[in-house]
């Protein structure tokens, strides 16, 4: 299914030159952007990129689907400024596709500011994949708008290099959707040369690291390289991750698993179309199973429904109908643990075709190193380990057996159920209780008196005591001691209300004594 309608084109073209407005840097408009360039091919494609850093981005498109940093001096010279070279970006896609049907191409910028585009708010990308490329554009473009000075200068010096193009060529341009509007008005009338930056300064194409990924691309790594694999890269071999598990005797073992739940998330969308909101719910299936490989624990039905609900409320919070990937973990953390959020970080930005050694230098750029539209969140892992209480000083430990199988042959299978350590200790324990209930029945029918004649069974300090303010008597007491033995006892823990406990527990010993 292609979000460009070619019907829907005709208003976006003017004589030879093809409009195609895009969001830079999101997988829906660089799948758009691809299936435009295959489907007419142009005989030029202009894309809205500095032309100072023409031959940056040629290097690194050829490097695809690896993934490169352009590292140059700001204006100041004080910094560095840099900017990832990303598989889902549209004006990457759009030299990408330009290079492979040997379609020549034409950088529009004129490069006046730091960044190459100029910055903008845009409705969430995924409502492209729902309601069409035509009523995305539509809506964006009926929203009044105030054009600034850059955005016009911008406008005019893309305008200036597109009438500079050959006049007879069929030309396509990919150009960012705040700046459609003003460059079509300046394509109205001659454009003069802006006063640009005739080169930049260290300009350098370096290979990113894959542990830099997740915290500076735009669309999450595994986003794109699910759009890699929907484009026909070829996956890397899969290695068998190891997993940790316990046998019968408590001995931990370490052997590899079967599959690798990342690879096997990922080749489904070989043959699927890309749909950002599948791509997410492929991530949180992927690290539902590492989480519980590594923990041995499994979530449940009301823990996705959850994390679902709260990654929905995160991305309202910010008027977007999908959540990224930090707020997607944020939810993970909330609702399940902070090791299933690391798993969840772990597959987000994981990124297969990604090397460490190439041709160009690797360089590693962390969030830290970000001072602008940068989050934090602390995951505090823990350690996977039988759960204990503190013992109390001289308690003895769990009785073993002596010998293995010694509890079994004491087994006659002729009662219900039986244990015999623990049948001895239930048994002492229901001992412990008959006394206790003979205890209380007699001190129920102790009487106390004032002294009188006879000490009686001894004297009653508490009550001599109690009444000392009434002259200082001394009290006595005479212990009825019950005749008998108890028989059965009946424990009762709670008061029966509501029906809370439908079944009764009975009580059998069943050992030899």
């Amino acid at each position: 299914m292609s979000l460009f309608d070619p019907q829907a084109l005709g208003s976006l073209r003017r004589g030879r030159f093809r409009y195609l407005p895009v969001v830079p840097g999101r997988m829906e408009f660089a799948e758009a952007v691809r299936q435009e360039i295959l489907r007419e091919p142009p005989q030029l494609v202009a894309v809205e990129l500095p032309a100072t850093l023409e031959d940056a981005y040629g290097r690194s498109v050829q490097r695809l689907p690896e993934l490169s940093i352009i590292i140059y001096d700001s204006d100041a010279g004080d910094e560095a400024v840099y900017v990832p070279v990303e598989a889902t970006d549209p004006f990457v896609e759009a030299l990408r596709s330009a290079g492979e049907l040997g379609i020549p191409s034409a950088f529009l910028d004129p490069d006046l500011s730091d960044k190459p585009h100029v910055e903008d708010v845009y409705p969430d990308t995924y409502a492209a994949t729902r309601i069409g490329l035509q009523k995305y554009v539509e809506s964006f473009r009926m929203q009044p708008r105030e054009s600034g000075d850059t955005l016009l200068i911008h406008a005019e010096g893309a305008a200036w290099k597109l009438q500079g193009c050959d006049p007879e060529a069929e030309i396509l341009v990919v150009i960012s959707l705040n700046l459609l509007d003003p460059l079509l008005e300046a394509m109205e009338q001659p454009q003069t040369q802006p006063l640009r930056k005739s080169a930049r300064r260290n300009v350098r194409a370096l290979n990113l690291h894959p542990d830099s990924l997740a915290e500076i691309l735009t669309d999450a790594p595994f986003v794109q390289a699910a759009y890699e694999a929907r484009r026909g890269s070829t996956l890397p071999e899969a290695q068998a991750p190891q997993t940790t598990r316990r046998n019968a005797q408590g001995w931990s073992i370490v052997e590899n698993s079967p599959f690798d739940p990342k690879f096997k998330a990922l080749e489904g969308w070989t043959r699927r179309e890309l749909n950002r909101q599948q791509i997410n719910l492929s991530i949180f299936a992927a690290a539902e199973q590492v989480h519980e490989r590594k923990t041995g624990e499994r979530l449940s039905h009301w823990q996705r429904r959850l994390w679902a609900r709260y990654a929905r409320n995160l991305a309202l919070t910010q008027n977007q109908l999908l959540p990224p990937l930090f707020d997607m973990i944020v939810a993970a953390q909330s609702i399940v643990d902070d090791n299933f959020a690391w798993e969840f970080w772990q597959v987000g930005g994981w990124y297969p075709f990604q090397k460490t050694e190439t041709d160009l230098q690797t360089v590693e750029v962390s969030g830290e190193q970000m001072w602008v539209d940068r989050r934090q969140m602390r995951l505090r892992r823990r350690t996977q380990r039988p759960k204990g209480r503190p013992k109390p000083v001289g308690l003895k430990g769990k009785k073993g057996e002596r010998f293995p199988g010694e509890w079994k042959s004491q087994w006659k299978n002729t009662g219900i159920c039986s244990y015999p350590p623990e049948d001895i200790v239930i048994e002492d324990f229901g001992v412990f209780l008959k006394k206790k209930g003979k205890s209380i029945l007699s001190d129920e029918q102790t009487r106390v008196e004032p002294f009188s004649t006879s000490l009686r069974d001894g004297i009653d300090l508490r009550e001599t005591l109690r009444n000392w303010h009434n002259g200082k008597k001394i009290y006595v007491r005479e212990n009825q001691r019950v005749s008998g033995e108890v028989g059965a006892v009946v424990l009762i823990f709670d008061e029966e209300r509501d029906d809370r406990y439908p079944y009764c527990i009975t009580w059998l010993g069943e050992h030899q004594n």
